[in-house]
């Protein structure tokens, strides 16, 4: 069992079928959430008894940190994890004034293997249970309580797509968002799909307040079909009706991302498509210049035709924002998450050979 499957009454249960005192809950969660505190030895108003029992029982913690890797301007650190199966997973954390923004994954790999993105090119293996998910936040926050900060906004927008890992990513904001717990505000957190329909309907009715991005990507549905597989199940007024649905019950205003690929999705004409498409909606669309993955023949469009497809969206009063690349010299731009790795001269395998 992992230690984030309890909440208070869990532990209090827990404890109790151990013939402990149930008051011994209060202090573990402070331990792990407000403390930072992940071994069970460093626990010291816990008996020795009670310790041991929670390492027969309770698997704390579950990530290893195997290394960090810090960008040239200091705006990005990028962390990589070994889970207790082998399987590897990275964070990266964004420093951007006050804000402390840490980008999550939850999944090992990706299903939905986007043409542009690196973390989708070596397959799926697995979903990443709940306190995998929040311990990337735990560890980042243990990182940064040196120099006195702590995560303040969280991104899914790591490795995986988080709505074909349902339970486990709701399980997960709801632990990071109690204030009990790691007390982040719903409203800095952020879930990216590239479209599950049934997950963002599913999602809309939870009673959360968390930002909603679609990884868009393109104008039409037959481009779309080219550049992202999961596009071929899901029709695209299906998902923009989903998105509209969510913003509608939620009262969140959605982001559009929309990656800009050389050659494919960046003439003039795609934008004043793009704009018609959202034409009416309360929406931001995020232009990512593409980020280069090795191996990969895409590029990233000129400056010069990033401003001009920029142009006609501000022209038809659709608000846009460029973002801003941090972390290309350590790979951490988004869609570079897994492929650097595995690649890299220090033979760290993707998945444990024994997984």
């Amino acid at each position: 069992m992992d230690y984030a499957d309890l909440d208070h009454q869990g532990w209090a249960q827990w404890l109790k079928a151990q013939g402990e005192k149930e008051f011994h809950a209060k202090q573990i969660l402070d331990w792990i959430y407000q403390k930072g505190v992940l071994s069970w030895d460093e626990m010291s108003n816990l008996s020795r008894d009670l310790r041991e029992k929670l390492a027969k029982h309770i698997r704390l913690p579950v990530l290893e940190l195997v290394r960090f890797t810090e960008s040239c301007d200091q705006e990005t650190v990028k962390f990589l994890w070994r889970l207790r199966d082998g399987s590897l997973v990275e964070s990266v954390l964004i420093l951007s004034g006050p804000r402390r923004t840490v980008c999550v994954s939850s999944q090992v790999g990706c299903p939905a293997r986007c043409a542009f993105c690196a973390s989708g090119q070596q397959g799926f293996f697995r979903n990443l249970r709940p306190t995998e998910i929040v311990e990337q936040i735990l560890q980042i926050n243990k990182w940064l309580a040196s120099k006195g900060e702590k995560v303040s906004h969280v991104v899914y927008m790591g490795m995986g797509e988080p709505l074909k890992n349902y339970e486990s990513v709701v399980a997960s904001i709801r632990i990071l968002s109690h204030p009990d717990f790691c007390n982040i505000s719903q409203r800095r957190i952020t879930v990216s799909t590239v479209g599950v329909v049934e997950g963002i309907k599913r999602l809309s009715l939870e009673g959360l307040k968390v930002n909603l991005v679609l990884s868009l990507h393109a104008p039409n549905q037959h481009i779309r079909k080219k550049i992202i597989p999961y596009a071929r199940k899901y029709p695209l007024e299906d998902i923009l009706a989903a998105m509209d649905e969510y913003a509608q019950k939620t009262k969140r205003d959605i982001t559009f991302e929309y990656t800009l690929l050389a050659g494919i999705n960046d003439h003039p004409d795609h934008a004043h498509e793009l704009a018609h498409l959202l034409k009416g909606k309360q929406c931001t669309v995020n232009l990512i210049p593409y980020n280069p993955v090795p191996g990969l023949r895409l590029k990233r469009p000129e400056k010069k035709v990033i401003k001009q497809f920029r142009s006609v969206l501000f022209g038809s009063h659709i608000v846009n924002t460029c973002r801003y690349t941090k972390g290309d010299d350590i790979g951490a731009a988004c869609g570079q998450l897994a492929l650097q790795e595995k690649q890299a001269k220090s033979g760290l395998p993707m998945l444990a050979e024994n997984e």
